[in-house]
């Protein structure tokens, strides 16, 4: 019972305590935020660039578009290509033909008066004389006899095989007279005469083949000694 009466009176005294006095310390005043201003500088910013206006665009004034003349009209003729040249055409094997090649000359006989000279003065033409076409024309040889008429003239035809760019490989000679009369060398009777185109050209066109001359030849005569 004691006990119960300690502790209510313990309890009174802590109740009807005196209140616990207040700090010594008053309280800090209430915090507000003031802003910092920057730091001042010594040097001030650069000024910004200054960049001058951008020129206006400038436009040319505007011309009125120009139309050249028109031409006179003029009406030309379309070109007319000539016809392609004509070639005969032959079949293989077959060579073009060369032209018909002759030759002519004349054969005489010397006077007795100019016996010893190179000259057909005072002669005579040789009735039945003999000559001959001889070609070598590569390692071929070619033999055309002819004989001379009552004026002493022959004409001979060449081998078809020999062309006129192989004629200059041709030559005539002096054979034989009636009578045994003896040829000589007057104009390459013994040596051989070398074949002559000596028409014109324009002539020459006109014949159907190609002629050459030869000679005059001359053959010695027997005279009274």
């Amino acid at each position: 019972m004691g006990v119960i009466l300690l502790l209510l009176l313990a309890s009174s005294f802590t109740v009807f305590a005196s209140p616990t006095p207040p700090p010594l310390h008053p309280p800090p005043p209430p915090f507000h935020h003031i802003p910092v201003e920057p730091p001042l500088h010594a040097h001030s910013p650069p000024p910004p660039p200054l960049h001058p206006p951008p020129p206006s665009p400038f436009h040319p004034p505007a011309h009125a578009p120009f139309h050249p003349p028109t031409p006179p009209h003029v009406q030309f003729k379309p070109h007319v290509p000539p016809p392609p040249p004509h070639y005969t055409v032959r079949p293989r094997g077959r060579p073009f033909p060369n032209p018909l090649l002759e030759v002519q000359g004349v054969v005489y006989v010397k006077s007795c008066k100019y016996a010893n000279f190179d000259t057909l003065t005072g002669g005579s033409p040789v009735l039945g004389g003999v000559v001959e076409l001889r070609c070598y024309i590569n390692k071929h040889k070619y033999v055309v006899p002819a004989k001379t008429d009552k004026k002493g003239y022959f004409l001979l035809q060449v081998p078809r095989s020999i062309t006129t760019s192989g004629v200059h490989n041709c030559k005539i000679f002096l054979v034989s007279a009636p009578g045994g009369l003896k040829p000589t060398n007057l104009n390459g009777g013994v040596t051989g005469g070398v074949l002559r185109a000596e028409l014109p050209s324009v002539e020459r066109k006109k014949l159907p083949y190609v002629l050459y001359d030869v000679g005059p030849f001359a053959f010695e005569p027997k005279c009274p000694r």
